[in-house]
């Protein structure tokens, strides 16, 4: 016996000697785990060190979802999770033997499980990502609100950049775009729906991923007149200030500036989460006939030169014209839509603005008001709608100046 350790352990010097290296598979760490609380199904993110092999499966009596992954070891809280969760109610964790780590999920219902494995990029390391997915059909809830008022009102699409597992860009202070976006969408829409004749349609309502393309199919589904996407630029120059509109183009990027946003905000659905083969390509030919056939480009163009007219009122515009590029949530064919990039949150001066809740509300004010000269000037809104802004923010409208800060 000791003659077979003396020849192994001598072996293995002989083969180090001789330029042959061994190496020995490191354990897979689950470094981090994060939960997301959406409308219609909780999300679980594990932060892998290396790709595992696992199995999703569900239990009954009591519903219960169980992850076995092979040879992990667990290195992270599993109590991040909303404890009013509609979904979750608690997770643990056990060895059903030494190879094995189970996750075990308890559930208040029975769900189905859609799980994928992502593979590192954009200095994210492998993810597993489990959905725990409702029998709730949030986007048909948005449709029937949405039907209820749509014989006499706008319906406007309010789109929060980013969400969840794609935070955006951030700021030089770690303030994040998902946050701010939401922020300003949640006043947007607010102000739409104090607003006689209008009603506000909001894609995401709290921190979670949403995919691109489930973002125009909410604003389709509910038939909105208008789609705006609220955005926040960052470059590494930190003086670059002001903000930008966007729209679809039917050819290509007007400039290299927006072809690399538009491949920047694209990208969401990889960094966000997307199952592999769910993403698809929404630009085809058809689509983009469509879209002059319904004369959508050369409203959603009009839709922005107000925009940056009103937005100008509140801080500086980067581009005093709209930019056009292929983003996959301007591409509701029947929906004029714009992509609103507020301010650069890569300047900590402007930063510091757009964490402000009075900036957000003169922000959210200028998109109201530039949102119904629109309306009014394509006959859709009755003159007497116009200039009905709140006193607050008309009056904060007429101590801006362009460029000057505002607290």
């Amino acid at each position: 016996m000791h003659r077979a350790i003396y020849s192994t352990i001598l072996l293995v010097l002989c083969l180090m000697a001789g330029g042959v290296s061994i190496s020995f598979a490191a354990t897979p760490l689950i470094k981090e785990a994060r939960f997301w609380t959406a409308p219609d199904h909780t999300r679980a993110v594990l932060d892998l060190s290396a790709g595992v092999e696992y199995r999703a499966y569900s239990l009954p009596n009591p519903e219960r979802v169980v992850v076995d992954i092979k040879g992990a070891e667990l290195r992270a809280s599993l109590d991040g999770f909303e404890k009013n969760d509609p979904v979750l109610a608690a997770v643990r964790y056990g060895k059903p033997n030494p190879g094995t780590l189970r996750l075990v999920m308890d559930v208040r219902e029975k769900v189905q499980i859609r799980s994928f494995l992502l593979k590192p990029m954009q200095g994210k390391p492998y993810r597993l990502v489990i959905d725990l997915m409702r029998s709730v059909d949030e986007e048909k809830k948005v449709v029937a609100r949405a039907s209820e008022a749509k014989q006499k009102t706008i319906v406007i699409a309010v789109d929060a950049g980013h969400g969840g597992e794609d935070p955006g860009a951030s700021g030089p202070h770690r303030i994040r775009e998902k946050d701010i976006t939401l922020a300003v969408a949640l006043r947007f829409a607010e102000s739409i729906n104090k607003t006689p004749g209008m009603r506000a349609v909001l894609t995401r309502r709290g921190d979670y991923f949403l995919a691109l393309k489930k973002r125009v199919a909410i604003a389709r589904a509910a038939k909105a007149d208008l789609m705006i996407s609220i955005h926040a630029d960052a470059v590494k120059q930190r003086k670059v200030s002001g903000a930008s509109v966007y729209t679809l183009s039917e050819k290509g990027a007007s400039d290299r500036v927006a072809a690399l946003l538009a491949k920047k905000e694209n990208s969401s659905d990889a960094v966000g989460g997307v199952m592999p083969g769910e993403v698809e390509d929404p630009l085809v030919q058809s689509i983009l006939a469509d879209l002059i056939k319904r004369d959508s480009l050369n409203s959603a163009e009009m839709l922005a030169e107000q925009i940056i007219r009103h937005i100008g009122q509140v801080g500086p515009v980067k581009y005093d014209a709209p930019k056009h590029a292929r983003f996959v949530v301007l591409t509701a064919a029947e929906i004029p839509s714009v992509l609103v990039e507020l301010d650069y949150i890569s300047n900590p001066d402007r930063e510091r603005l757009l964490r402000s809740p009075a900036h957000q509300d003169r922000l959210a004010a200028a998109l109201l008001d530039a949102s119904r000269t629109f309306l009014k000037e394509q006959g859709r809104l009755p003159p007497t709608q116009i200039g009905q802004s709140r006193s607050g923010d008309r009056s904060a409208l007429r101590r801006t100046s362009p460029g000057q800060p505002t607290t």
